[in-house]
């Protein structure tokens, strides 16, 4: 049976889309509402009551949700979705790509925008590596977006009309066999509030032995970034940052730790000599609000993943030793 495991942050203007589309197509729905102030929980309640929901009381991440509604599920395999997304196509070949062949820990569908186009550049893309987040830490890839190392990267150089063995999918639309998503720790709860948690489950995921399937005739229509919208810029930068050098640590070498912390400093000095001699129209409260935002950031190449580097009102959790996963962990 393939279980959806559904995480909402203020989620009112897209979970009944998300819902309705799920209608008759997965087993069992959960939903873990991150505390959200917009009334997403009283939709899920009152027009859903199929739909097993869960409020933890306070934000745990995706991660943490993720986690927590996987628990609540009696399905073989799990589903994570964005609330943001509307299936448009029956979800039955993802579930039967994981219950036919051993081999296969995870398969994803093709995320599609609002106008139909598939998102290109983020429904797949290749694990990280250091030249890919060197070259997105010093906006390489924004100034040259076709360069060979952000082509690798983004997945730019696949067919993507073609069923075919992908190492990253989007976390958007994710189906995970879940004695596997067990076996590796699940989400690393770590990775807070948001980014490089998908990415880091796909690496562990591989790392146990198995390939992960893209399956572009399942679409899911993704709106995008709604979740984004009530994070300052400043905790962009954080999150991100913050998050990309946990990964770092985690998947990489202590030089290759080194260089990409260095890289982050040049780039956080690029960005705040940018805001200083190339934008001197523009009002002084967004210039300040940025170069305090590079600041912070670049703080992390002295103090990497360190607890005491936060934004204002929310503390992430602390970083495991080893770093391994949270399913375990109860909140």
């Amino acid at each position: 049976m393939l279980s959806a495991v559904i995480v909402t942050y203020n989620s009112s203007a897209h979970i009944a889309r998300c819902l309705d589309s799920l209608q008759g197509r997965v087993g069992e729905i959960v939903v873990v509402d991150n505390a959200s102030a917009d009334g997403t929980a009283d939709i899920v309640r009152t027009r859903y009551p199929s739909v097993k929901l869960v409020s933890p009381g306070s934000n745990l991440g995706f991660a943490g949700g993720a986690n927590l509604g996987a628990r609540q599920c009696s399905g073989n395999a799990l589903l994570f979705l964005n609330p943001d997304t509307v299936c448009l196509d029956p979800l039955g070949p993802l579930e039967e790509a994981l219950a036919g062949n051993g081999n296969i820990v995870a398969a994803a569908g093709r995320l599609v925008g609002p106008d139909g186009r598939t998102q290109t550049g983020f429904t797949v893309r290749r694990l990280p590596t250091a030249s890919s987040l060197i070259f997105e830490i010093l906006l390489l890839n924004r100034l040259f977006p076709h360069n060979p190392v952000n082509r690798r990267y983004r997945c730019l150089d696949l067919d993507l009309e073609h069923p075919q063995e992908v190492e990253q999918p989007a976390g958007a639309c994710l189906a995970v066999r879940r004695e596997r998503f067990e076996a590796c720790g699940g989400f690393d709860e770590a990775f807070f509030p948001l980014w490089f948690d998908d990415v880091d489950l796909c690496q562990r995921l591989q790392n146990q032995g198995g390939s992960i399937l893209f399956l572009p005739l399942v679409r899911v229509e993704h709106h995008g970034g709604h979740s984004l919208d009530s994070v300052t810029f400043c905790e962009k930068q954080i999150y991100w940052y913050r998050n990309m050098l946990y990964y770092v640590r985690k998947h990489f070498s202590w030089r290759t730790g080194v260089v990409l912390r260095g890289a982050l400093l040049l780039g956080m000095g690029l960005r705040s000599l940018g805001e200083i001699f190339g934008n001197r129209g523009e009002p002084n409260s967004p210039r300040k609000e940025r170069l305090r935002a590079y600041w912070k950031a670049a703080k992390l190449s002295f103090r990497g993943v360190a607890g005491e580097i936060t934004v204002e009102g929310v503390i992430p959790p602390r970083l495991p030793g080893s770093g391994t996963g949270g399913w375990l962990g109860e909140k």
